[in-house]
């Protein structure tokens, strides 16, 4: 079977899911001028601007990326509009590799919500 929420092509932005999403992604949760990322979950291949707004409109628990699928574009910069890598966003120093918007570095702790990560974060 497809997958009904295909990654989105480079010139068509992902649609942002959550609670009162602006078009930098901030919402309901994380509204700060560098909150502007949203992360495409694993369970459901939606992007949503928080785990927070995930766990509120879902039924299903969310999932974290194993490292295995790292490869996958997951990460949507809204500076931009382009779509990092799961390995590029870990790497990335809290900025995008492609324009070079700085993110919250914060979000940082909470990357185990995500993504399969070692001890060390990585």
């Amino acid at each position: 079977m497809p997958n009904p929420n295909p990654s989105p092509s480079p010139s068509e932005p992902p649609q942002v899911l959550g609670l009162s999403v602006t078009p930098l992604t901030q919402c309901a949760h994380w509204n700060s001028l560098l909150d502007v990322i949203a992360i495409k979950h694993f369970c459901c291949h939606k992007f949503y601007a928080c785990i927070s707004c995930h766990n509120a409109s879902e039924t299903h628990p969310p999932a974290v990326w194993p490292r295995s699928r790292r490869d996958e574009r997951a990460v949507f910069c809204a500076k931009c509009k382009y779509v990092l890598t799961v390995d590029e966003y870990l790497g990335c120093c809290s900025a995008c590799t492609k324009c070079g918007s700085g993110f919250n570095p914060g979000c940082k702790k909470h990357w185990e919500l995500y993504f399969e990560v070692g001890e060390e974060g990585s």
